[in-house]
């Protein structure tokens, strides 16, 4: 049965969530970290697609985007394709990285927005990655410690 088609509607409100095959990972190291986060601002300034949440942990990734003109597949494309080759080269390794394709799940705004922006934040607690809240403000692999103000936004 094929699947079916993304609503890709502009400035559509989407929960995306990424993985790594197999539940592998897709971040080993700092550098990895830092190659997504950056790929992920980069796009963010050139393509104005709002990220009102993000997270990055060892195997996955979350982020509440609203889709701009070049659409959340363009967008997604771009920055999958681009951290998969620079991830697999790095590494030495070939094949696929990301399990499947991202999904994405449409937002009612009013209903979910903001605790949908407390569920990706907190994301890294849950998967301890950090013991407390205290650490999460000083995650730098989430937007959270950006909007409480205790660190600066990485890749711009």
């Amino acid at each position: 049965m094929p699947r079916g088609a993304r609503l890709d509607a502009l400035w559509t409100l989407h929960h995306v969530i990424v993985r790594g095959i197999e539940k592998r990972r897709i971040v080993n190291d700092v550098a990895d970290r830092k190659n997504f986060v950056k790929r992920l601002a980069e796009l963010y300034a050139e393509t104005k697609t709002n990220i009102y949440a993000w997270a990055l942990v060892t195997n996955h990734a979350h982020m509440l985007l609203r889709s701009s003109e070049i659409g959340l597949s363009g967008f997604m494309r771009r920055l999958l394709t681009g951290y998969a080759i620079s991830y697999n080269r790095r590494h030495r390794r070939w094949g696929h990285l990301f399990q499947n394709r991202y999904k994405s799940i449409v937002c009612d705004e009013d209903a979910y927005f903001t605790k949908l922006v407390r569920y990706i934040h907190l994301n890294p607690l849950r998967a301890k990655l950090v013991k407390s809240l205290a650490q999460l403000d000083r995650y730098r692999w989430s937007g959270h410690g950006v909007i409480m103000g205790k660190i600066q936004c990485i890749g711009t």
